[in-house]
């Protein structure tokens, strides 16, 4: 039927642009939002269920709006609110997996569960697994018991039952039994009476399937359908939702191709660009205006987005006054970079722009390092959103303990944290034991681990691991006279096999924590030596957190999502880092696309200004890399954009910059394009007499560019900022 362009009484849609009311006022039938950054989505979707509500076309138990988060679903539920000037009960507004919840405690008896059924969370979820590995006589230290719960989860995020797992799915993984542990999973899972979050949807879909009734019953009571970030969902939620929406076909996905970010984690960006196909006479309507960012910063990530293929696509267009274009920087290094964003953060601080409206977006969490270190040089105050600071780490903080015990025999914590990291069979009992020989002798956790091993006091095969641990530390102790601190490094952190432990582990985030541990050796090559480095740590984790609310925020693009601020920093965009390797070598031109949906989401958080940064070289893993500009930067339009120094190093339309035709590699071939770097020039300042207040007085011993080694007549050698030095 034809809906009426304006409903008298309906006061909440006169604010609202052309297409926004369009979507809101579209009732009847499949309809696709294609919300664009900063276009007003959440308001569209909050509105359109209100709109459908004041209509009274159903009651609130007739409508089901889907989102991905509490916090999500919780704004909807007030703003409907404010907006219809009462409360909505009965209104069926969750996540896929409260709502699936609720469904299943209903019907749990036709899947073989009990309604108080139990939600495991990921920590029983191994322990589960491992019984099960145990049981079947696999090593789960060969093949974790992570891999197994990896394998598992993905195939259920497609909707794949142990019965449904193809031949090819089987090929891609190369876990011993894997299917055979699927099943026996499944069956403890029912035994146990519990799920896990993966169920939720799975047995949802099952139940639909197998009982025609109940489906029907829920298709006749939802008679509206509404989901938030559908270029999000994976194959479960996608099947999910069309078993519920097949019998009225009003279904309203709101969502944007251009920021599916979230492959890694099984959302399928085809769900969004195969809309029209399921659900044929399908509306789309393009939410365009944008009312965050200003023209300059559109039209870069405009351009740099149309050149996905896959995508429906849309052109971003704002009122807001043109504003400054975006800057490309292009500094000499990664150190480089880190001091001249946090000079260029202090400007703008004297100027009165609020440091919260500052970000630093990064595509790795390792690229947090070198800017958190600059801040706590200067003083400014910053926070880590979506993860730790860099030295607050659990992988770091373990690393750091190894390093600790090395160099410090008596430090009994760092021990005791890293006596059973990995596992090596040294339980509680055993550390406990240690602990009371410790206190009895008025000694260290170390010398009581030594004398337990002399006397026999701890046997067996706990006892020979225990000594040989203990050998391994007086090793690595013995190298550090004869090799560098920062090889020494890397070998206790292979032979230990804790690098291999994240190596192995098949979690999302052990690629992370192994591009941390390489960074942790890179912050260990700027200092002399090994003490000096530690006792740099120390300094930087006694720092007190700042209680204020204007801080800089240092987060990765991923976490970015959602967000907004004034000024925008992109650091690190270059071959490799953004687009990232891993995410091109894997998934190829889809990962390439999902890397460049990344970026074009890290710009349009920027309301004013959009700087991004590039460095000609890197310190990767204790070694100098020549680092290429990213592809990116080529397809940003010159005239949304302004670029300092990158001319004068790259050639922007030269081959250095990688190439995005269908014949991509996964490790395209540049042009070289790298300096030769030499020794530090002799400078006339070694030798000179110099006072640091918190140090006190020393000599110089080394000149590297902005920093100089200093012997400290109190503190030994240590690497500063020469601006912070005064001569005597």
């Amino acid at each position: 039927m034809a809906v009426p362009q304006e409903v008298e009484g309906t006061p909440y849609i006169q604010d609202l642009n052309d297409a926004q009311k369009l979507a809101v006022e579209t009732t009847e039938g499949p309809l696709l939002v294609l919300a664009g950054a900063g276009t007003g989505k959440t308001r569209v979707l909050t509105t359109r269920l209100s709109h459908i509500l004041f209509l009274q076309k159903a009651w609130a138990s007739q409508v089901l709006a889907v989102t991905f988060t509490n916090k999500a679903a919780h704004e909807m539920r007030e703003r409907i609110s404010r907006i219809l000037g009462r409360g909505v009960e009965g209104l069926w507004l969750g996540t896929f997996h409260s709502i699936c919840t609720r469904i299943l405690r209903r019907h749990a008896e036709l899947l073989g569960l009990h309604p108080s059924f139990t939600i495991l969370d990921t920590d029983d979820q191994l322990r589960l697994i491992k019984q099960i590995l145990q049981a079947s006589n696999i090593d789960d230290k060969k093949t974790p018991a992570r891999g197994y719960l990896g394998a598992i989860s993905r195939w259920k995020d497609k909707g794949l039952r142990p019965n449904q797992v193809s031949t090819p799915e089987l090929g891609h993984n190369s876990l011993p039994r894997v299917l055979e542990i699927y099943v026996q999973y499944q069956e403890r899972l029912k035994t146990l009476n519990a799920v896990d979050f993966g169920d939720l949807l799975l047995h949802c879909i099952t139940l639909f399937l197998e009982n025609p009734d109940i489906l029907e019953t829920y298709q006749d009571q939802f008679q509206y359908i509404l989901v938030d970030e559908y270029q999000d969902t994976n194959v479960a939620q996608y099947l999910w939702l069309r078993l519920l929406a097949k019998k009225t076909h009003n279904i309203c996905c709101v969502g944007d191709d251009d920021q599916s970010i979230y492959g890694w984690r099984g959302a399928e960006v085809g769900n969004i660009l195969k809309f029209e196909k399921d659900f044929p006479g399908a509306k789309i309507v393009r939410l365009e205006q944008n009312y965050r960012s200003t023209t300059q910063i559109l039209g870069a990530a405009s351009g740099l987005i149309s050149q996905n293929k896959g995508r429906l696509g849309k052109t971003l267009w704002t009122d807001v006054k043109e504003g400054e274009p975006v800057l490309i920087k292009c500094l000499w290094d990664g150190q480089e970079e880190a001091r001249w964003v946090g000079e260029e953060i202090e400007a703008m601080h004297v100027k009165k722009h609020a440091l919260s409206e500052m970000a630093i977006l990064v595509r790795a969490g390792f690229q947090t390092r070198e800017f958190e270190e600059r801040f706590l040089t200067l003083g400014v105050p910053y926070r880590v959103v979506g993860g730790l600071r860099f030295y607050e780490r659990m992988e770091i903080r373990d690393a750091l303990a190894y390093l600790r015990i090395v160099t410090h025999r008596q430090d009994s914590l760092a021990l005791e944290r890293i006596i059973n990291t990995p596992k090596r069979g040294i339980g509680p009992t055993t550390v406990k034991s240690l602990h009371e020989v410790a206190r009895d002798m008025g000694i260290s956790l170390s010398e009581a681990a030594h004398h337990a091993c002399r006397t026999g006091l701890v046997k067996g095969k706990t006892g020979e691991t225990l000594s040989r641990l203990l050998q391994d530390i007086d090793r690595w102790r013995s190298l550090l006279d004869s090799q560098e601190h920062t090889e020494v490094a890397k070998i206790i952190l292979d032979e230990s096999g804790y690098t291999n432990m994240w190596k192995t582990d098949k979690s999302p985030d052990a690629p992370g924590r192994l591009e941390n541990l390489k960074e942790l050796i890179a912050a260990l090559g700027e200092f002399e030596n090994l003490p000096g480095f530690l006792e740099h740590i120390s300094l930087v984790m006694d720092s007190v957190t700042s209680t204020q609310d204007d801080m800089v925020t240092i987060m990765t693009v991923h976490s970015a999502k959602g967000l907004e601020f004034e000024t925008v920093f992109l650091a690190g965009w270059e071959e490799g880092i953004f687009p990232h390797q891993k995410a091109m070598n894997e998934s190829g031109i889809a990962g390439l696309e999902e890397e460049r949906r990344l970026a074009y989401v890290g710009l349009t958080r920027a309301k004013k200004r959009a700087i991004i940064t590039c460095a000609s070289r890197r310190r990767m893993y204790n070694q100098w890399q020549t680092s290429l500009p990213s592809r990116f930067l080529k397809e940003i339009p010159e005239e949304f954009s302004l670029m300092e120094n990158v001319q004068t190093q790259y050639s922007p339309m030269s081959e250095s910059w990688g190439s995005t035709t269908e014949d991509y590699v996964p490790k395209p071939k540049f042009k070289s394009v790298s300096r030769k770097l030499s020794a530090p020039a002799a400078d006339s300042r070694v030798g000179e007499r110099v006072f640091h207040q918190k140090f006190g007085y020393g000599k110089i011993m080394r000149v590297e560019g902005e920093y100089v080694s200093v012997n400290f007549e109190a503190a030994g050698i240590k690497k500063v900022v020469s601006q912070f030095l005064e001569k005597t």
